[in-house]
């Protein structure tokens, strides 16, 4: 008897210790994350600025947090879709690339979103920041801003420039451009920057303004031609094109941003952990080198101070949407 009351207890001892083996507290986990691959939605179709800049990251990012991280392209309403299901996905390894149109533009354009970046994303960090090209089919005769708006002046209305969609930001630059100018051309939106070039190289668009990574090849293969660009001092990739500045209008200047989010309801040791990597990635020598290739400039700061330059963004753009009475597709 005795004998089987100890096999008992040492049974039931045995029974306890697996029981506790398996059914650890969410506590004892924490430290193991990420524990699945990482997941970095680009609201926007491949083909883009916005493309580049998060596989630049991204492949970076998986040498140190200890997941992979794969970059999944979630095009549609103006990157609407994509924040949303983002800011709704409560996993904790969905994260998402922020960009001027999603955060600066986006609230100011949609009588009603559906979701809210203040409230539902906290800021990991700048990215980078992408000068915006104003480029040409090669087929119009014009070499340079000057030579392009009175093309157009000539020609009200006549002239078909395209962008990513209403809204994007090579939306914004050539509205930019147009007010500034004083000249009157016609607006295509696409669904996307890729099919936006395909047209644009096939003569069906005239002009556009995209974020230098996307035009470089294109630009040095012939395809497009480089009318201006958008930065305060000319570019040592295209050292004999000049600035919108250098050719009579001051102070102009126009550069796309892209940085990281993840939703708040995230746990806060998930987000510093997310942060503390990102900005490891984004000021190491290999992000700087191959955003640099692709004339963009990596910054990588901290999510403090990536909340503040969004705030000061939104105050900039809002006075530019509402002189060029910007709308999103469906509204008038």
């Amino acid at each position: 008897m005795n004998e089987i009351s100890m096999n008992r207890r040492q049974w039931l001892a045995t029974g306890a210790a697996a029981a506790s083996s398996v059914w650890l507290p969410p506590a004892f986990a924490q430290g193991t994350w990420p524990n699945k691959p990482l997941r970095l939605v680009v609201p926007f179709a491949p083909g883009g600025s916005s493309e580049i800049v998060a596989r630049a990251i991204a492949g970076e990012m998986a040498k140190t947090i200890g997941q992979n991280v794969f970059v999944e392209n979630k095009p549609g309403a103006a990157g609407n879709i994509a924040m949303q299901e983002v800011a709704n996905n409560s996993d904790e390894h969905s994260f998402i690339l922020g960009h001027i149109g999603t955060l600066a533009v986006n609230p100011f354009i949609f009588p009603k979103l559906p979701y809210d970046a203040d409230r539902d994303f906290a800021p990991i960090t700048l990215i980078s920041k992408v000068p915006s090209l104003y480029v040409v089919h090669p087929d119009l005769p014009v070499q340079n801003i000057k030579e392009f708006v009175a093309y157009a002046k000539a020609r009200p209305g006549q002239l078909n420039y395209g962008s990513a969609g209403n809204g994007s930001a090579g939306h914004l630059a050539f509205e930019y451009l147009k007010m500034v100018s004083g000249t009157f051309m016609l607006h295509v939106p696409y669904r996307g920057t890729g099919p936006m070039l395909t047209d644009l190289m096939a003569g069906r668009l005239q002009a556009a303004s995209v974020g230098a990574p996307a035009l470089l090849a294109f630009i040095k293969a012939g395809k497009l031609r480089c009318i201006a660009t958008g930065t305060a001092e000319r570019l040592p990739q295209l050292p004999d094109v000049p600035t919108v500045a250098e050719q009579g209008y001051k102070g102009f200047e126009m550069t796309q941003w892209y940085g990281l989010l993840a939703p708040k309801k995230w746990s806060k040791p998930n987000i510093d952990k997310l942060e503390l990597e990102a900005i490891k990635a984004a000021r190491g020598s290999a992000v700087k080198d191959k955003l640099s290739q692709e004339t963009a400039l990596a910054v990588g700061n901290t999510g403090k101070e990536f909340d503040a330059f969004i705030k000061a963004e939104k105050v900039r753009w809002k006075a530019v949407i509402e002189r060029a009475q910007i709308k999103p597709d469906g509204l008038s």
